[in-house]
């Protein structure tokens, strides 16, 4: 029963991270708080009440979070038939999490692991021997970059990287928060021609042409891991589960009595009476939501998000978030941020000609758009 052991450890360790709320509590709300910096589930809130249907034995959801990959809050519920089953998949699931988020880290290097990191500190040097997900995933995001015409850029870190620094500074111990100059932006914008971008399937490397070109995943790495995860349960027999990467929430199936689980969107204006936007039925279905108000910071009251556009080289402000909704995390994450990037009219023409993909935008003011077949994901549309 080692494994049962170190999950129940593993439980213990996290106990009380995660602050529960009565609206966590009650199975008839939902399951997931999903916004765009994260978010946490109260143990045992849905286990108390479907435990069994028509006296029948069913599996029972098990709860497990994580703290500290991908620099956010992981959250997993999985159906299983006893807490030794659960344990088996959760120690799946948590030896993927850590390599993934070992492989796509930006900023720090691990013995033996040759990351997004190690490409970046070789730019213009040498290509880098990677492994598989590294491919895949660089692949994914070029297909993605083509995709939304350059509104998810995995090549932009060089400016990307100066933003990190202000905000870091303004959120730090600095009593004069700054925002960075469009020349030296557009100094560091020189360096992110997405053709600089050379993978080598047959020789399994990456190369950056650029010695000052820098890759950054964070549009993209979360979402894609979350997807890979549920791929993995799915294959090792999962059949009802629910995942939470930061808000990337992937759902396997439905709840376990066959009802879809409930999702709700959070609200931008954090201090509102009504946390909640819109709450979504999601089975077999991601939602991946970008907005404006988790990471920020302010100059001369102007608030500065995290959100980047690539053209501007500025955080675009024509919303408060974009949510997607489609089958896959990875593209919904990619979507979120390159919706929230274009105009209204050109998001909405690319999130209506995608394939069970929907997209729900949040304007400044508070209101709300939707695409053509958003509306069936809520109870008005049941």
């Amino acid at each position: 029963m080692k494994a049962a052991e170190g999950l129940q450890n593993r439980e213990v360790k996290h106990a009380g991270r995660c602050k529960k709320t009565e609206e966590w509590q009650r199975a008839d709300v939902f399951e997931m708080l999903a916004n765009a910096g994260g978010g946490c589930r109260s143990s045992g809130s849905f286990r108390d009440c479907c435990g069994a249907v028509g006296g029948r034995k069913k599996q029972k959801p098990f709860d497990v979070q994580y703290l500290t990959y991908f620099d956010t809050v992981t959250s997993i519920t999985i159906y299983a038939e006893d807490e030794e089953q659960f344990a088996k998949w959760e120690q799946l699931v948590h030896s993927e999490l850590e390599r993934y988020h070992q492989l796509y880290d930006i900023y720090h290097s691990y013995e033996g692991v040759n990351n997004i990191k190690v490409i970046n500190d070789h730019a213009g040097m040498s290509p880098v021997e990677v492994s598989e997900d590294i491919l895949d995933l660089l692949e994914f995001s070029l297909k993605e970059y083509e995709l939304t015409k350059g509104g998810v850029h995995v090549g932009m870190g060089s400016v990307l990287s100066i933003w990190h620094d202000y905000r870091e500074m303004a959120l730090g111990e600095s009593k004069f928060p700054m925002v960075p100059s469009m020349d030296e932006l557009e100094s560091a914008a020189k360096h992110m021609n997405i053709q600089d971008i050379h993978l080598d399937r047959q020789a399994g490397t990456v190369f950056l042409a650029d010695p000052e070109m820098r890759l950054d995943v964070g549009a993209v790495a979360k979402g894609y891991t979350a997807q890979r995860l549920a791929d993995t349960l799915r294959k090792s027999g999962v059949t009802n589960a629910l995942l939470s990467l930061g808000g990337n929430v992937v759902t396997i199936g439905a709840r376990g009595d066959g009802k879809p689980w409930r999702v709700g969107i959070q609200n931008p204006d954090l201090g509102a009476e009504n946390p909640y936007v819109q709450v979504v039925d999601l089975a077999d279905m991601c939602l991946v939501t970008s907005g404006t108000y988790q990471r920020f910071y302010e100059v001369d009251g102007k608030r500065y998000h995290h959100i980047i556009n690539p053209e501007l080289l500025m955080p675009w402000n024509e919303y408060q978030s974009v949510t997607i909704l489609s089958p896959d995390s990875g593209e919904a994450d990619a979507l979120s941020t390159a919706v929230f990037n274009m105009k209204l009219e050109d998001g909405l023409s690319l999130i209506e000609s995608l394939d069970k993909t929907e997209a729900l935008w949040i304007l400044p003011d508070g209101s709300q758009i939707e695409s053509s077949g958003f509306r069936a994901y809520t109870e008005e549309g049941r």
